[in-house]
């Protein structure tokens, strides 16, 4: 389960798409939006992402990460658009039969999302609103 979605992540699903019988541990991460960042009040983030490049680096990540930590299964869901105070941004779920492995690359995977996978973010806050973030800079390309 590797998706972009526009509306909220459900994260029973994510579990779901990688828990097996053999597996000992499933480990979940899940970003959601916070009301202050850098000393400020934030209002809202919304996201935007190359969704095919995105896709296929999220990919990638989620094939190197299955590789290198000897996991069974992992989940990769990444929410774009407008999302408010509390909402899910990305969830990542990896299983594997020792919780080491498990934790080891969820961390992995969603450290190397945030440099790697083309989706950029603006923080909305109390006087104004910047990109912040992701791969490419200041924001997304032009999308014109």
């Amino acid at each position: 389960m590797i998706e972009i979605v526009r509306a909220p992540i459900r994260v029973e699903a994510l579990i779901d798409a990688v828990r097996g019988d053999a597996d000992g541990a499933v480990a979940l991460f899940v970003g959601t939006v916070r009301e202050h960042n850098a000393g400020r009040h934030v209002l809202r983030l919304e996201y935007q992402a190359y969704d095919e490049m995105a896709l296929a680096e999220m990919r990638r990540l989620a094939e190197a990460t299955r590789e290198q930590f000897a996991v069974s299964g992992i989940a990769i869901v990444h929410r774009v658009g407008v999302l408010e105070i509390g909402e899910a941004s990305v969830a990542i779920a990896v299983a594997a039969a020792h919780r080491g492995a498990a934790l080891d690359a969820c961390r992995h995977a969603i450290d190397t999302l945030k440099r790697t996978v083309p989706i950029w973010k603006k923080e909305s806050f109390e006087g104004g609103e910047v990109w912040i973030e992701g791969q490419a800079g200041d924001g997304p390309p032009d999308q014109s």
